[in-house]
């Protein structure tokens, strides 16, 4: 009976916000058609084999037995890609926070102006501009400054260098990561009720800091969990900054992601069903992270 209520209070909040739920309903198809039914499908493909042309042939385990026994470029694409989501995770989430609150903090003109400024390179091609910033001749920007300031003597290779290719992809990254997140930590802010600072005042909140811990971060718990979700996605599946900055494959594997070693046998190598089980334990990866994330910032979700 209960869950009877249920299904029948939902259909009437449907009913009443028809207009809404319309609206959505594009979205909703495209997200259904081009994401939900993907990732379903890739579950059952991970035990086969198909390679686009014949009928998918089922083996078992097969996929998942190389993939952790024989495949050494997928185990070190893991520590990649845990290096990578380590580094630029938390950074950026810490990072998005930050800038949302010091641009709250701006005049209503000057919000506007930096939120766009912020925004924009997660819209833009801007791999071009890094190349030549990190370009491995005397004349990339970089490598400039450093030689005129006397820190090195002959330039750097930061782009084939395997020392430097995963460092300069975790700073590129980081400079992107200002998208969804930090956009939803914007209206976090802005939606937050200006009386629970004067309530704050009363009870003996004296500073900024005071009021940053005690009411701004509870009072934003529904956009803190979605920009920490949309951190993790990120930061798990980044694959085309290294493409596009260091190649493919990028210099002894070293900015090998998890995502790009499913993109190198899916639409390189044409096998889906290897390539199906590869995304799948990287949707496991970050559904367990997403669950962590939830639990340490459910007491913010009241």
């Amino acid at each position: 009976m209960e869950k009877q209520a249920q299904r029948h209070t939902l259909w009437k909040r449907i009913i009443q916000h028809r207009e809404e739920y319309l609206m959505l309903l594009p979205f909703m198809l495209v997200f259904f058609v081009f994401t939900v039914i993907p990732v379903v499908m890739s579950l059952p493909m991970g035990f086969t084999d198909f390679d686009m042309v014949q009928l998918p042939q089922f083996v078992g385990l097969s996929n998942y037995v190389t993939l952790f026994l024989n495949d050494s470029i997928f185990i070190q694409s893991i520590r990649v890609t845990l290096v990578f989501a380590l580094f630029t995770g938390p950074i950026s989430y810490v990072l998005c926070f930050l800038l949302a609150w010091l641009i709250n903090e701006l005049p209503q003109k000057l919000k506007t102006i930096f939120t766009l400024v912020f925004y924009a390179p997660s819209m833009a091609n801007v791999y071009t501009v890094w190349q030549l910033i990190f370009s491995g001749d005397s004349y990339g920007y970089l490598n400039s400054v450093l030689l005129n300031a006397g820190l090195i003597t002959k330039p750097i290779q930061w782009l084939t260098d395997s020392n430097y290719v995963l460092g300069v992809v975790i700073v590129v990254q980081l400079w992107l990561s200002l998208g969804a997140g930090f956009l939803a930590l914007r209206a976090g802010f802005q939606s937050i009720d200006r009386s629970l600072y004067e309530a704050g005042a009363i009870e003996g909140i004296r500073n900024r800091w005071q009021e940053l811990i005690y009411i701004t971060i509870p009072a934003m718990g529904p956009q803190l969990l979605f920009a920490a979700v949309m951190q993790i996605v990120s930061s798990f599946t980044a694959g085309t900054v290294a493409q596009s900055l260091v190649g493919f494959p990028s210099t002894d594997y070293k900015a090998h992601t998890i995502m790009t070693h499913a993109y190198d046998y899916g639409w390189v190598r044409y096998e889906m069903g290897y390539a199906s089980a590869i995304c799948m334990v990287l949707f496991l990866a970050m559904l367990v992270c997403n669950r962590l994330i939830s639990k340490l910032l459910s007491r913010y979700m009241d």
